[in-house]
């Protein structure tokens, strides 16, 4: 697995003191430019203690390998302004679950919009936890500027590995939700008793299904069924079950195989959201549904275009970015499908919509998330591919692989392992882009 090296550093910890938040900042963009430690808001959270909680869930959920557990490095939370809220998101190490936190209960000013990570530590959880009672509690986002300037440099620093294939997860899971929808929403009480009821098993596996309005478990995958695969991984939700007003259950249509699904609490002023990978052991990185579509040469460039037009709105709206970039509806939502998987946009289910955001790591980590696709192209480029009608030969330094273009199929090990259920592999890649690359010469000639 490929390792990069991110590095925080943070102008200080950040602090709870009294009724004080102070969550600092390194690196990242805002709408005014690159900045090294970005200010993005300064006023009240008017719901603390929910806040709180959601706050230690966010950072549980970052600290935790749930899959083969063993102690490791934590990643940062990452936090997006937009002028309404903020977003705070963080991923497991084990790139299995998504964590989010949408904070509306704010008031205060909106000093820049944009993407930054935020310094989580030992000490401010331990006073995180002792936040309770209704007052207020005052937040910054970003290092006080008076304060700054007294310093001569970082003295918090951090060095943390993050594999390409977390890296990959955390950008792809908002392409796997964008094709989520709503299973099931259960009102405060039923939604704990459900919550509470479930197996608390690391390793279960249980579907659910709406019962008029309630959920019940049921034996397997049916019409309108939710797939949990390792229940014991939504208990960072169990904390924040004293504010829930309502839970929401999200998920593609049921099948017979085991699929991710989201899970959203609704709290009072945010909603705390959780995504979760198919099987404990499968994590977001390597799904590959959306590969057939990033593949297209249109697709790029049109992601380009899009990428230019957003300026970390609270939501994306794709009529209006068709109306602004000149680009059908379909494209728009290809060239933001692109964008999601370079993490450059996340997706809010609540909503039903795309969000504005950029990763705050290191640019030329995040532009090579795709690595089939990158593997695919080149073997194009390399006059691997040879196209026979409605099938190919793509030969590898491993043999010719044989690859059926109407049914996707290929004689490669990925294939034989997967069928397909985790997107194409490359050597079906690279001859579909062989197939549309020869459609387009007779085109042209």
């Amino acid at each position: 697995m490929t390792n990069a090296v991110q590095a925080y550093s943070y102008a200080g910890p950040s602090t709870l003191d009294g009724s004080r938040l102070d969550l600092s900042t390194s690196g990242g963009r805002a709408l005014s430019g690159p900045q090294a430690h970005p200010r993005f808001f300064s006023g009240l959270i008017t719901e603390a203690a929910p806040a709180a909680a959601g706050l230690l869930a966010l950072a549980d959920v970052a600290m935790t390998r749930y899959h083969q557990p063993r102690p490791g490095w934590t990643r940062d939370p990452v936090v997006t302004c937009d002028g309404q809220r903020l977003r705070l998101e963080s991923f497991s190490a084990c790139g299995g679950v998504y964590a989010r936190l949408d904070l509306d209960a704010l008031d205060g000013e909106v000093l820049d919009r944009g993407t930054t990570n935020v310094d989580v530590n030992g000490p401010l959880r331990e006073a995180l936890v002792r936040v309770g009672g209704k007052d207020p509690l005052h937040l910054g986002v970003g290092p006080d500027e008076l304060t700054v300037t007294t310093l001569e440099g970082a003295v918090v620093e951090k060095k943390v590995p993050l594999p390409t294939r977390w890296l990959r997860g955390f950008a792809e899971v908002q392409v796997i939700a964008a094709g989520f929808d709503l299973r099931a929403e259960l009102r405060g009480p039923q939604a704990v008793r459900f919550l509470r009821g479930l197996p608390r098993a690391s390793k279960a596996t249980v579907w659910v299904a709406p019962a008029g309005r309630d959920l019940r478990v049921v034996s397997g995958p049916t019409s309108g069924a939710v797939c949990l695969s390792g229940a014991g991984r939504i208990t960072t939700l169990m904390p924040l079950l004293r504010f829930a007003k309502a839970l929401r259950v999200y998920g593609p249509a049921a099948g017979s195989e085991f699929e991710a699904s989201a899970w959203e609490l609704e709290l009072p002023g945010m909603r705390y959201t959780l995504a979760i990978s198919p099987q404990p052991w499968r994590g977001f990185s390597g799904e590959g549904a959306v590969l057939d579509d990033l593949s297209t040469d249109e697709a790029a460039g049109d992601a380009d275009v899009i990428g230019m037009l957003l300026n970390f709105e609270p939501s994306v709206e794709i009529g209006l970015l068709a109306d602004r970039s000149g680009l059908s509806p379909s494209r728009v939502r290809a060239a933001l499908t692109q964008l999601g998987t370079a993490g450059r946009v996340g997706y809010d289910l609540h909503e039903a919509s795309h969000f504005h955001r950029e990763l705050p790591y290191d640019r030329d980590q995040v532009a090579e998330l795709n690595p089939r696709l990158t593997a695919a192209r080149a073997l194009v480029d390399s006059g691997a591919v040879r196209l026979d009608g409605s099938t190919a030969e793509v030969t590898t330094p491993g043999g010719v692989r044989r690859v059926s273009l109407a049914e996707g199929s290929c004689t490669c090990e990925w294939w034989f392992d997967h069928r397909g259920s985790r997107g194409p592999c490359k050597h079906v890649l690279a001859a579909r882009i062989a197939a549309r690359v020869a459609v387009e010469a007779e085109v042209t000639a």
